[in-house]
């Protein structure tokens, strides 16, 4: 078989490579850029058989993928945390006295668990976890980062060690690597000799989380690092190519692909595809548009509707009464502000009298606002709707509800999937786990997958009267969805099919008000979440489909009150001199971080995209003309019978 040609991006690497030169990769979204690494990794083990390469990813997902496209026996593919974490691990000395230095220097960026002294006895092992426990030498990913780049900066050994086994180190997704790593590699790795050759691939237009470099543009302006720009698009239609080369704020500008079997491509000629500005009040009006009368709202494969926020998704795919205990249930509002308080006021409490004694015991009114005077108990029970919760609470020990605790994120966590294999596990609290087990239990039933059904089950059949016990007990789950979770929970508890683990006892322990809480829910809301966070709805937030693409996008341009985003100042040029004097300091770094956003969702479409826009100024509509084309803009709430708008 005829070797397949190399793109000219690639050969144009090799050369820098020859020359021991550092590169970046730059391409657009659908540029085809994990091609190019893994058609260079290819070529690097064709030409350098013996040589080690390091390639770094920034999710496990991407790792997995990469391996399997590659095939390369000296190849090892790792997140950055494991490859950190993997060549500093074996000194642990050393990583023991800086993670102490770190602790106790107030700018360490690592948070002292007590007001003492920070120590570790030499016996203890760093160990990196999901989780921080620093008293037993445990460390998370944001640890591992900040320790890590003290110590390449500080050893040279270390830097000589990972140069030698690995002459050439490959970053993927390079903007959303931490600018402490590019460090690492582009400062102190570069302080040895014989050092590394590291090259970068992605795209500073996709640098959509905060604690990423976003760009290495110093490093390029310096001769350090040399561009090369990937212009092709294989992925979006030439209207989607179009509205995202004006969405680009680097100059780059991208073209159809030269590939005649590129998924864009139809026949050898580039997909027209379909952009589409809709705006007014009325959202649900867009259902019904012609344009989008056959997008497949049903099929979470072809079509997703991306908002900003899971909170603005929830109401639509119908876990909000989950997500508003998790999210601001006010009796652990109450908790939390009044252990502030009596912190700031150094107000000794009796642990063993009641929550409402306390709080009542204490002088706790609103200082300031339209509050001002009042207790903080008054406030809360003037809900009528708090009654009922705050009645649960009061009469227990404060040291019970004091300590409560749940987090919004353990919620919603999500895991990845490549293959059917979990390559990222879920950081869910105990609770959260215990009902997704017992839904994924339905699931394997309804689907007969009884192979795996047994494993979670951890049964063994033995007979016909095993099996048809089992089945019986499984069919009364079959209709849980309007019974309430507690029921759900006691019955499989009860028949030993899901049943209650220390680490949920444990967890319903410290939570009890909580595990009442969301007993009453209808079990129905616990595998709505279910379903949306297993991608099993059209919903999606616009962080989370990065990297993934659909036939038909549909981006709602609604920032559900988070400040660091503006949609307005996307389209609206004018905006700038009609805001405030601290409003402007913010403004380029918002409309900055919202451009981005926008172009990541929009770069998604394979077919068409159609964006919707709440009430929009008027400045924002004549902004949405110029971007999508007066003909494409369209006011939803002027439905008329000749479909004109």
């Amino acid at each position: 078989m005829a070797k397949r040609k190399l793109e000219s991006e690639v050969v144009s690497i090799i050369s820098l490579i020859k020359n021991k030169k550092h590169f970046l990769l730059n391409g657009g979204a659908g540029s085809g850029k994990t091609y190019s690494l893994v058609c260079l990794l290819k070529e690097i083990s064709s030409l350098y058989p013996k040589a080690r390469i390091a390639c770094i990813t920034y999710t496990n997902a991407a790792a997995v993928e990469i391996k399997n496209r590659s095939h390369i026996e000296n190849l090892q593919v790792t997140t950055i945390h494991e490859f950190l974490w993997m060549n500093i691990s074996q000194f642990q000395n050393e990583l023991r006295d800086v993670l102490v230095e770190l602790v106790n220097d107030k700018d360490g960026g690592i948070t002292n668990p007590n007001q003492d002294t920070f120590t570790l006895s030499s016996d203890i092992i760093i160990q990196y976890k999901e989780h921080t426990r620093l008293a037993y030498g445990e460390i998370s990913h944001d640890e591992v980062i900040k320790i890590s780049k003290v110590m390449f900066a500080r050893y040279s050994k270390l830097c000589k060690i990972v140069c030698s086994k690995y002459p050439y180190i490959f970053v993927d997704e390079y903007q959303d690597t931490s600018p402490q790593v590019i460090d690492i590699l582009l400062k102190s790795l570069q302080s040895v000799s014989n050092p590394s050759i590291i090259g970068f691939f992605g795209d500073s237009m996709q640098a959509i989380y905060d604690e990423g470099v976003g760009d290495i543009d110093d490093f390029i302006s310096e001769g350090i690092v040399n561009k090369i720009e990937k212009k092709q698009n294989r992925r979006n239609p030439s209207k989607v190519i179009e509205l995202g080369n004006k969405l680009r704020t680097d100059g780059l500008i991208q073209v159809p692909s030269e590939d005649a079997d590129a998924p864009n491509m139809k026949n050898g000629i580039i997909k027209d595809g379909t952009v589409s500005f809709f705006y007014g009040s009325n959202f649900t009006n867009i259902y019904s548009h012609p344009l989008l009368e056959s997008w497949n709202f049903q099929d979470p494969l072809l079509t997703k509707e991306l908002r900003l926020t899971h909170n603005l998704i929830a109401d639509e795919a119908k876990f909000d009464e989950l997500l508003k205990i998790y999210d601001s249930d006010p009796i652990l509002k109450l908790k939390n502000e009044f252990k502030k308080y009596i912190e700031k006021k150094s107000i000794e409490v009796d642990n063993e009298k009641s929550f409402g004694e306390v709080l009542e015991s204490t002088n706790w009114i609103y200082e300031k606002g339209k509050n001002k005077g009042k207790s903080y108990l008054e406030v809360l029970l003037s809900n009528e709707e708090n009654h009922e919760l705050y009645s649960y609470v009061k009469d227990k020990p404060y040291s019970t509800i004091s300590r409560m605790y749940w987090d919004k994120d353990e919620l919603l966590d999500d895991k990845v999937e490549i293959d059917g294999s979990v390559v990222k596990d879920v950081k869910r609290d105990a609770f959260v786990k215990y009902l997704f087990k017992i839904q994924s239990i339905i699931i394997m039933y309804e689907q007969k997958n009884y192979k795996d059904l047994l494993k979670i089950l951890e049964r063994q059949i033995h007979s016909n009267a095993d099996k048809k016990s089992i089945y019986k007990i499984l069919e009364g789950l079959l209709d849980v969805q309007y019974k309430s979770v507690g029921e759900v929970i006691e019955y499989a508890n009860n028949k030993n099919i899901c049943v209650k683990d220390d680490s949920f006892n444990k967890f319903v322990e410290k939570n009890e008000y909580l595990y009442w809480r969301i007993s009453n829910l209808q079990f129905k809301v616990v595998q709505n979440l279910f379903y949306y966070l297993e991608g099993r709805r059209v919903f999606s937030t616009q962080h989370k489909i990065k990297g993934l693409e659909y036939n038909n996008v549909l981006v709602v341009l609604d920032n559900g009150g988070w400040n660091k985003y503006n949609f307005e100042y996307v389209f609206d040029d004018t905006i700038f001199d009609k805001l405030n004097v601290a409003k402007k300091k913010t403004y380029p770094k918002i409309k900055q971080r919202t451009e981005k956003i926008f172009y990541v969702c929009c770069t998604r479409a394979k077919e068409n995209l159609a964006v919707f826009y709440p009430n929009p100024s008027q400045g924002v509509v004549q902004g949405a003309k110029r971007l999508f084309g007066e003909k494409n803009c369209y006011n939803i709430d002027c439905i008329i019978e000749s479909n004109s708008y």
